[in-house]
């Protein structure tokens, strides 16, 4: 067994409460200077997400692809493209990153492929071909319109006609993205060569695209229409005509559950691996994300949309999301996640609920970074999150992203949280190229919040995450407790962690003004050193100011 085995071995299940750092390759850092980010930038910043005391980082596309939706859309799920560098630029990465102590999640983008894949080549060729079978084909109805009323989340029909094979073809997304059809099972057996090729590298497992979207209603059934009295998924946008019928046959099928099972047999093979799947537009998104880990035969961790909503994040919404989690999740692990590539920034979502002044949008961004670590099973942070990096706003003739240009100007898209990370405040380009310009622009506030600038201060977001993370890995609690949802009043959010070998009393000011709390409860409560909130405490009351958090350690 070799040192890489035995380690793995030793910490199987390092998963369960791991801190993921996801980056967006193409806005990370431009190593080469042609304004696209790419492997070897973030080689070249590994110390930097080492520091920050994460576990381990999500490292998003990078395959070969025409780039129609940036790389998930993939023609060689073996290759890399040139635009981000090489195999052994990758190999360079994982190396890397495995001598500071972090795992590497690669993303794995399994619902479908670019419509330049070999295999689409060879489906489309005929209705007799080898792979004729190997993507979701329909004929038409007999009026030549598509086989039934699905919608692309991309905008418009889910269902392209192909005059070479005189059918339809499904897509999920963009049309140049057909679905893969997984209730063939020599597609299955293609798709676990490719995860074996990446886990033989010595990857440490795989974030999944939209897993829920694999398999789709065999009788192609219609959706039905969302009355006024359903409400729409969290997250989704209102002018989003995709959630104007209830989503019930184009995915989140029960069939798809049990192919879980094949993919979760293969990573037992490698002990250490993990799984981390993305659970896209369901309509129950902590139920459903539920069901996907259930058990020890499907995936291992699963994230959703429950924190990346535009509603304010109060009292009652928190409790209620936090009582689901637990109630459906049981032991299996949440991850939990405050923003993706995919969503708006946290912190533009939730300005306009805060009082319009710096000190409380910082004490807010503070109190959501200790919230989204003290919460039981692991979490997600996306690069420029840690740094309260605001939601971009892009001129039209500027933006890139087809979801967004197919929605203008109802829904802008995805661009805004894409933009490129703000190295230095008076670098070119924020440090990020050394090119005439990014692929995106940088937004001029977005200077003021680049890493050497928060590097001078002590107190700013970004050392605070750094604190909070090392001071994370030392408390039993987080790591390995339970949790017990506390009867606080309102705005006051509690949790106690609990394990053998200590318990935590967690607490969150949701609101604006100070709040006061009795701890004469809870015996020798004493606040935690690290991090520093500047709580104050008299006596058995505790004062937490605006925004404020109170970790305190309660006598076993």
């Amino acid at each position: 067994m070799t040192n890489r085995e035995t380690n793995r071995e030793a910490n199987r299940e390092w998963w369960r409460s791991a801190t993921v750092y996801q980056v967006y390759p193409r806005s990370f850092a431009d190593s080469n200077g042609d304004g696209i980010g790419d492997l070897q930038g973030i080689v070249n910043k590994l110390d930097y997400i080492a520091d920050l005391g994460v576990d381990a980082v999500w490292v998003s596309p990078f395959f070969k692809s025409p780039m129609k939706d940036f790389g998930y859309d993939i023609s060689d799920y073996r290759a890399v493209d040139p635009i981000f560098g090489t195999m052994d630029d990758f190999k360079t990465l994982l190396d890397r990153a495995h001598q500071r102590g972090l795992k590497v999640l690669i993303d794995q983008v399994w619902n479908h492929t670019s419509d330049r894949h070999p295999w689409f080549l060879e489906s489309r060729s005929s209705r007799d071909n080898p792979k004729a079978d190997w993507y979701v084909w329909a004929d038409a109805k007999p009026d030549g319109s598509p086989p039934n009323n699905w919608l692309s989340t991309f905008g418009g029909r889910a269902w392209t006609w192909d005059e070479g094979r005189q059918q339809y073809y499904l897509h999920n997304f963009l049309a140049e993205q057909p679905d893969l059809n997984w209730y063939n099972p020599e597609v299955i057996d293609a798709i676990l060569d490719v995860a074996r090729f990446w886990l033989d590298m010595g990857v440490d497992g795989f974030r999944l695209d939209v897993v829920n979207f694999f398999t789709h209603d065999r009788q192609l059934r219609d959706n039905p229409p969302r009355p006024d009295s359903v409400p729409r998924p969290a997250g989704a946008d209102i002018n989003d005509p995709f959630f104007d019928r209830i989503n019930l046959y184009n995915f989140c099928q029960p069939k798809t559950l049990e192919l879980l099972e094949k993919i979760r047999s293969l990573t037992d093979r490698y002990p250490g691996t993990t799984t981390l799947a993305e659970i896209s537009s369901a309509e129950d998104t902590v139920g459903i994300s539920s069901e996907y880990v259930r058990g020890n035969k499907r995936l291992h961790m699963a994230y959703n949309s429950s924190l990346m909503t535009p509603e304010p994040l109060d009292y009652q919404r928190l409790c209620d999301i936090v009582r689901s989690v637990e109630q459906r999740f049981g032991d299996s692990v949440i991850c939990w996640t405050g923003g993706t590539h995919d969503f708006p920034r946290l912190k533009s979502r939730w300005m306009k609920f805060l009082i319009d002044d710096a000190f409380t949008h910082e004490a807010f961004d503070h109190m959501f970074a200790a919230l989204l670590l003290s919460l039981r099973g692991s979490c997600c942070i996306y690069q420029g999150d840690e740094l309260g990096l605001t939601q971009a706003v892009i001129p039209y003739d500027k933006m890139q992203d087809p979801f967004g240009l197919a929605g203008y100007p109802k829904v802008l898209g995805r661009d805004g949280s894409r933009t490129p990370m703000p190295w230095e405040k008076e670098g070119v380009n924020a440090g990020f190229t050394t090119a005439k310009e990014p692929w995106l622009p940088i937004p001029d506030e977005h200077l003021e919040k680049a890493v050497d600038e928060q590097e001078r201060h002590a107190n700013s977001l970004l050392n605070k995450y750094r604190r909070l993370l090392h001071w994370r890995k030392q408390q039993p609690a987080l790591i390995r407790g339970k949790l017990h949802l506390l009867e606080t009043p309102e705005p006051l959010f509690g949790i106690e962690r609990y394990c053998d070998e200590q318990r935590l009393l967690c607490l969150f000011n949701l609101s604006p003004k100070a709040v006061h709390f009795d701890v004469s409860t809870y015996p020798n409560c004493r606040e935690a050193k690290e991090p520093d909130f500047s709580v104050r405490q008299y006596d058995e009351t505790i004062e937490l100011p605006a925004y404020g958090v109170f970790f305190g350690e309660i006598e076993l």
